[in-house]
């Protein structure tokens, strides 16, 4: 289970974000799939007992479906950033229908921030993108949606792999949501322990 993407893929796609400021004691805290109703408020609720800000990336669809609750986002102080309309795989598309389904996601989602959904995007879709979004990925990945994995094992991905300048990866979705909710609150006070503070992309 890769926590972290393998350098070549870092070298390979050298232009999109994968860690900011590692001369700094930051972590920048992203969700990625909702907003959800069952579990999007919670975390929301766990980031202001902390005053923690972080950047989601929305799906379209669930935007669409949820407008009040992507406003809530913003209104408490969070960044937002696109993670497409339908959450799909870049490999399973041409490069018209990808960036068509991300610029749909565009008319719900008022951000220059582009996550590909999985991680999984091609050259050519990334160098269309680029033209008008910051193609941002990860240097942590929590896997808190893996059914395999208890709140300890997420945890531990948290304290092990993340080091300064981390962008970390939880999700506020249904499949992650005994993880996120749990892990969440530990990972932050885990974080300031160790003399970190949060970033917004």
């Amino acid at each position: 289970m890769n926590i972290q993407f393998p350098r070549i893929f870092r070298i390979f796609f050298r232009s999109f974000t994968w860690r900011k400021t590692p001369s700094e004691k930051v972590i920048y805290l992203t969700f990625d799939d909702g907003p959800v109703p069952e579990v999007t408020p919670g975390v929301l609720d766990i980031l202001d007992v902390y005053g923690w800000k972080a950047t989601f990336f929305c799906v379209g669809e669930n935007v669409r479906k949820h407008p009040e609750l992507y406003e809530e986002i913003l209104k408490r102080g969070h960044k937002t950033g696109n993670h497409s309309f339908n959450h799909i795989k870049g490999f399973n598309y041409s490069t018209e229908q990808y960036v068509a389904n991300v610029l749909k996601a565009s008319e719900y989602i008022d951000s220059n921030l582009f996550r590909p959904p999985y991680g999984r995007i091609t050259r050519k879709q990334a160098g269309i993108l680029k033209n008008n979004f910051e193609i941002v990925m990860w240097d942590v990945i929590t896997h808190d949606y893996a059914k395999n994995l208890t709140i300890k094992d997420v945890f531990e991905n948290v304290k092990k792999n993340v080091r300064n300048g981390s962008i970390v990866v939880f999700h506020d979705s249904l499949k992650a949501k005994e993880n996120v909710l749990k892990v969440l609150p530990m990972s932050i006070e885990f974080w300031e322990s160790k003399g970190y503070r949060f970033g917004v992309l």
